[in-house]
């Protein structure tokens, strides 16, 4: 798939006061029971369809690699609304997160992981040149870079405009 390359520089513009960034993956420790690495990969298709379909859940975006460990970047609105999803009965990841638990915690077969940050707007620096839409750009505000931005020390200082603004 061909994705538009932006010549230039660019950079992002959150449009808040801060950013959730939330990493997962998962890997394949015993990459020969390719079935139960599958199924278990399968549960994260199923998560985005949702996500993607109700913008209120509050992820703004995502990027993913795929090999023997996976990982997957996705930008949300707050702590809160990736907790909210987490917790959510009626979303898909409450399910397939205590099917992992029940039968394949503990087995070595498959391990999985997430990290989470909070980074406010202001200790958030980015640079893309030559570049399609990626990262917190693309799940946010994609921007040339200009004046103010010129630097990374000027884009790391700068403060979230308001969403909109510029």
């Amino acid at each position: 798939m061909s994705q538009k390359v932006f010549p230039g520089r660019y950079t992002a513009d959150p449009g808040r006061e801060s950013v959730t960034v939330f990493l997962i993956g998962m890997r394949a420790n015993r990459w020969w029971k390719v079935g139960t690495v599958g199924r278990v990969g399968a549960a994260m298709g199923r998560m985005l369809q949702h996500l993607g379909d109700d913008p209120a859940a509050g992820m703004l975006g995502y990027q993913q690699w795929v090999g023997r460990t996976t990982m997957m970047l996705s930008y949300w609105e707050s702590p809160e609304h990736l907790r909210k999803f987490a917790a959510d009965r009626d979303a898909p990841h409450l399910e397939p997160w205590r099917r992992f638990m029940k039968e394949l915690a503990g087995t070595g077969d498959v391990g999985v992981w997430h990290e989470t940050y909070q980074v406010p707007a202001a200790g958030i620096e980015v640079i893309y040149s030559g570049m399609p839409l990626f990262g917190l750009a693309k799940a946010t505000k994609h921007v040339p870079v200009g004046a103010g931005t010129n630097t990374a020390k000027q884009r790391m200082g700068r403060a979230a405009h308001p969403a909109g603004g510029s």
